[in-house]
């Protein structure tokens, strides 16, 4: 899961553009149990539609990251404490409709708010996309531009909301559909760290390119969700559960506009991975699974993946994931 303190905004580098070198890592299994509550996180699945259907942006962490070093993610990170603090009157829509939307009972509107200006800054800091801009961009405004002038503004010391309202931007957090949310075991697999993470949907703004942050990744690349797939099962590239997992959601969809029908037609799936331990291997069930304790599916397609041949493999192999 892409779970992590932003750095932030550093200056990116452009989004790769030519083949993926073999990531050649293998992500550790952890075995320790974790005592202390999951941290509030936010992660963007960034969409658009390429020459050949829906495409997602992943960046690739650095080797030497605390969470999930070599292993390409969406953008996100955890919440910190200024993203609760923004004026709603800078927010595109209201903090009740974000409660909402988020459907989640006994969240206070500080951190629906706040976890949906994590969303943004993340997605700024790592990839240098303002999200939520097309309006604005219809009426001849530049993005990329604006995109420049935040990051200078960031560099200065202000923070991400500051910096947007500065240039008489809203924080557009109508852009975000939730999607899922995703919260960490006791006995994390691939972490030693726990996370509530909501995961988010956004188109990819127009006439802006998506670079990644050099103090955090290494590469930021736009794959169909199957490419991912391949790439993962070919041993290209590493992939975490939780992104395997999306990815094969995404991948039985058509383009940005059924991921958006497809987010506003459900509240987002609560997904509370059960591992275990069989024959020496590590399992990882999700709801619908026999062996999960919640027996009603949230997706289609498989509901455990099991650690085998350095990776985590659906039961039924890459066909099972690409459906």
């Amino acid at each position: 899961m892409n779970n992590h303190t932003g750095h932030g905004a550093a200056r990116g580098t452009p989004v790769s553009a030519v083949p993926m070198d073999n990531a050649g890592m293998a992500i550790p299994i952890n075995s320790d149990v974790i005592h202390t509550p999951p941290l509030a996180s936010a992660t963007v699945m960034v969409v658009r539609d390429g020459p050949s259907g829906l495409e997602v942006l992943l960046v690739r962490r650095h080797g030497n990251s605390g969470v999930l070093g070599g292993v390409h993610v969406f953008p996100g990170g955890k919440l910190d404490a200024a993203d609760r603090q923004v004026d709603p009157a800078a927010l595109d829509r209201t903090a009740a409709e974000l409660l909402s939307a988020l459907a989640e009972p006994g969240l206070d509107p500080d951190t629906a708010v706040g976890l949906h200006l994590a969303a943004l800054r993340e997605t700024f800091e790592e990839c240098s996309l303002l999200l939520g801009l097309h309006e604005s961009l219809s009426a001849g405004c530049d993005g990329a531009r604006l995109a420049v002038q935040v990051r200078e503004h960031t560099l200065t010391g202000l923070d991400f909301a500051a910096a947007v309202q500065r240039l008489g931007q809203p924080l557009a957090v109508s852009s975000l559909l939730p999607w899922s949310r995703w919260v960490t075991p006791r006995q994390p697999s691939v972490t030693n760290k726990r996370f509530d993470t909501r995961f988010f949907v956004a188109a990819a703004p127009a006439g802006q390119d998506a670079s990644h942050c050099t103090f955090e990744a290494t590469e930021a690349v736009w794959l169909s969700p199957r490419a991912g797939l391949e790439r993962y099962w070919a041993g290209e590239i590493d992939l975490a559960p939780p992104q395997i997992m999306s990815l094969c959601q995404l991948g039985r969809l058509a383009g940005v506009a059924q991921v958006q029908a497809v987010a506003r037609s459900r509240p987002p799936a609560l997904i509370e991975p059960e591992p275990f331990d069989q024959d020496g291997c590590r399992v990882i069930c999700y709801p619908g699974d026999p062996r999960h304790s919640r027996r009603e599916p949230v997706w289609d397609g498989p509901t455990r993946l099991t650690y085998r041949n350095q990776r985590f493999e659906a039961d039924g192999g890459l066909a099972a994931l690409l459906g």
